[in-house]
């Protein structure tokens, strides 16, 4: 149970409904069970099943399909208390891919691929937690993607390499961005970019597929690979929505996507202060809790505020979504904040412990490793500067 007070944010009823049913689920997972999961690198499968069978991975996806019909007002809830309970960022984003990456099967999939996946994803029988976007030599630049996916009669061959690709090792299927037309045929770059469907097991059987761990020192249990198309075949019928338009698919709803990180750092930021205030309150240094110096008390209640005003504008963001006068400032905005809160708070509780802080069994080491992750992820803070100095205050293009 948390030591700190959450309650400047007014919740609706569904939002409380949320918090509260996924406060419920994620006390059945302690401390210990995110300790050890970070230890020994592996998914929390447990976890994961229970979200899924209780119907938590069809939260984006409508009734009709079998989905919760979920909007962000109430994602950002959902996401932000699995953040807050002890798994942190990690725990979070252990989810985050099997619930948004269905979003482009709603919006662009045809009639018969939502009918035959939609179902299946919404009961927690077939997950899309793998997005294939990232690549060696295009980093944040997805224009520039070398992936290609060339039509041969009735299938689409696949070729080329992507990076950053987190947990394709649970995933039933891949969502996969490839250049559909070169960029010298086009008139913009963002054109002639398309996205695909792709089946992993079937992909890895015919061998146009290999991947590689990547290793890394944050999100421990959220494994992250290098991933090789060799002449993938696919059928034609698994391109997603239109050929050409794939670029402007992968933007559309990012908004929404991007308000839903900030919420998971919020809830990292959260976790923080929780396990940085009780150690003040429990730690006696000089016959007193270390909690009585103001040296302690400052930074923590330093970062709370901070953490607080991140989150009125990215709870105020989610309650304006599409009516918002500039939504994709106040969600790039409030990413920036949340990152920022939740590195500064994880650092007062790395600082609060002292010695400790870098101890595994009292966690916050970890809650370090993955604030510091948030600053890059899936943004860093400088694109977004970039994105406020152009779109915002009108300052001239800088790249």
């Amino acid at each position: 149970m948390s030591v700190v007070t959450d309650e400047f944010v007014q919740l609706s009823e569904n939002q409380k409904l949320v918090r509260n049913s996924i406060q419920d689920i994620c006390d059945n997972f302690d401390h210990e069970y995110w300790r050890e999961r970070s230890a020994a690198g592996e998914y929390p499968t447990e976890f994961v099943d229970t979200l899924s069978e209780q119907g938590w991975m069809g939260a984006l996806i409508p009734e009709e399909y079998g989905g919760a019909g979920m909007a962000t007002t109430e994602t950002v809830v959902m996401m932000e208390e699995i953040a807050a309970s002890g798994g942190g960022f990690s725990a979070a984003q252990a989810i985050h891919g099997g619930i948004y990456n269905s979003v482009p099967l709603v919006k662009y999939g045809s009639e018969e691929q939502k009918e035959r996946l939609l179902p299946d994803i919404a009961a927690g029988d077939t997950s899309i937690q793998a997005f294939c976007l990232t690549e060696p030599n295009s980093g944040s630049d997805s224009t520039s993607i070398e992936t290609r996916a060339e039509r041969e009669g009735g299938e689409w061959v696949i070729s080329g390499q992507k990076i950053w690709t987190s947990r394709l090792d649970v995933s039933d299927y891949a969502i996969v961005v490839a250049r559909t037309t070169p960029k010298e045929e086009v008139e913009k770059k963002t054109q002639g970019i398309s996205m695909f469907l792709v089946n992993v097991a079937d992909a890895v059987e015919q061998g146009g597929l290999e991947y590689d761990q990547i290793d890394k020192t944050a999100s421990d249990f959220v494994h992250s690979y290098s991933v090789y198309f060799d002449d993938l075949r696919i059928p034609g019928e698994n391109i997603l929505g239109e050929k050409g338009d794939g670029f402007y698919q992968v933007l559309d709803g990012l908004n929404e996507e991007r308000l839903v990180i900030a919420a998971e750092c919020l809830g990292l930021g959260r976790l923080a202060i929780d396990r940085g205030v009780q150690y003040a309150n429990e730690r006696e240094v000089f016959d007193r809790p270390i909690g009585k110096n103001q040296a302690v008390q400052h930074p923590l209640a330093d970062v709370y505020a901070r953490l607080q005003s991140a989150k009125q504008m990215t709870y105020n963001a989610a309650e304006q979504g599409e009516d918002a006068t500039d939504l994709g400032a106040l969600a790039n905005m409030s990413k920036y904040l949340a990152s920022d809160a939740a590195f500064e708070a994880a650092d007062a509780a790395v600082q609060t412990h002292g010695g400790f802080g870098i101890a595994r069994e009292y966690d916050v080491e970890r809650y370090f490793r993955e604030a510091r992750l948030t600053r890059l992820v899936p943004i860093t803070q400088q694109l977004v500067l970039n994105y406020v100095s152009e779109k915002v205050l009108g300052l001239p293009r800088s790249y």
